[in-house]
């Protein structure tokens, strides 16, 4: 049976939420993001900024000076989740299978309706946009590859839909780039052999790719040929959690970097435990003054949801990565391999139930009264140091 698969996209989302509660932004140039003087990045520019080549991930101080005039608003995450329940809990009702993928864009499978995909996709098109205001783009074909292609083709506000048989044809005059696999590096060394499009791609033999990129070169041909055999999955399970902070200066001090990264192993362990989760990998990234990055992981003996533990190991990889004096621009910390919480029992020993009982009465005062309730001794007297300093 041939497959019908539609993914959407909600256009510049942040930044049509932001219209949608500032009707005043409307049609005005403008990012969310960070300040500038914070070293923050665009997460969203409105079309409007887009014509100043003003992109997502682009660092705020950056975009001003392609666009002096351009309007910043900081972020509301709040409101973004908000609204993007109310859109994703429509399309769960509206497909047996539904794969959110991110906080603005999903897959369905509607193989099954009687009704064709597009008369499906424009439906769903038009009640986003009526019920909630948001705009939308969708892309229908017969795979995922191909159909969330089809709806970036299609932004803003497009419905692209590419017939079964077609999607080698549709696919062919595209940048190799939006071939999902092909970032900056593999794109580069493809254009060192002038391949530049998909259709390019398609018909380089497989046993060059395979002597270029291994067996990943052949998967890379099956994509550029539209091919994706991958289901939509119902149920995404989460992966990893993370978090992470840029200094508004470099920090070259491991007191403050060692109580960022417990505060962020803090963090972690509370919003582990509020989602019944535990994880068996902990993750540190680090980021230094020349966006140079990197990343080390180790694995725990058992899954965790301890913010001890999370920050002893995170500790133990930053002091491996970093030396003395080494100024750092972003530290971050994250939890994989993510299930259910599970302790091995110690003989005679039941010190991690009362660590856990101790968390949990620590995380329902912090739900109380704020994140900053209750903080170490030692990140007190280095804020009353600050304090003093200034």
């Amino acid at each position: 049976m041939t497959r019908t698969i539609l993914h959407v996209d909600l256009d510049a989302f942040f930044c049509s939420v932001e219209e949608l509660e500032r009707p005043e932004l409307k049609g005005c140039a403008f990012a969310v993001g960070g300040k500038p003087d914070e070293r923050g990045v665009v997460s969203s520019a409105s079309y409007p900024a887009r014509c100043f080549s003003i992109k997502s991930a682009m660092p705020t101080a950056r975009a001003l000076r392609l666009y002096p005039d351009l309007i910043i608003v900081s972020p509301h995450h709040k409101i973004y989740s908000k609204y993007s329940r109310k859109v994703m809990a429509l399309l769960f009702d509206s497909a047996p299978l539904v794969e959110q993928l991110s906080i603005d864009e999903a897959f369905l499978d509607v193989s099954d309706d009687p009704l064709p995909g597009k008369e499906i996709a424009a439906s769903l098109q038009k009640t986003i946009k009526d019920h909630f205001g948001l705009p939308t783009s969708w892309g229908v074909a017969t795979n995922k590859l191909v159909a969330k292609i089809a709806s970036e083709v299609g932004k803003p506000e497009g419905l692209v839909v590419v017939p079964p048989g077609e999607e080698e044809r549709f696919l062919s005059p595209l940048p190799v780039q939006m071939l999902w696999g092909v970032g900056p590096k593999t794109c580069e060394q493809l254009d060192k052999f002038k391949i530049r499009s998909v259709g390019e791609l398609a018909i380089v033999s497989p046993e060059r790719l395979k002597l270029l990129f291994g067996e990943r070169g052949l998967d890379l041909i099956a994509k550029a040929k539209g091919v994706d055999r991958s289901a939509v999955a119902s149920v995404r399970e989460r992966r990893s959690i993370s978090s992470e902070r840029t200094f508004a200066a470099d920090v070259a001090e491991y007191r403050v970097l060692d109580r960022s990264l417990r505060r962020m192993s803090e963090e972690l362990g509370s919003r582990l435990r509020k989602e019944g989760l535990a994880g068996s990998t902990v993750r540190i990234k680090v980021r230094w003054p020349d966006f140079s990055t990197i990343t080390r992981q180790a694995r725990l003996q058992q899954p965790s949801d301890q913010d001890g533990e999370i920050y002893r190991a995170a500790s133990k990889l930053f002091r491996k990565a970093w030396h003395e004096g080494a100024a750092v621009r972003l530290l971050g910390v994250g939890v994989s391999n993510l299930g259910p919480p599970a302790r091995q029992l110690e003989l005679f020993s039941h010190s991690w139930e009362h660590d856990e009982n101790l968390l949990k009465a620590i995380d329902s005062i912090r739900k109380r009264y704020g994140p900053d309730a209750l903080r170490r001794a030692d990140s007190l007297r280095d804020a009353k140091r600050t304090s003093d300093s200034d």
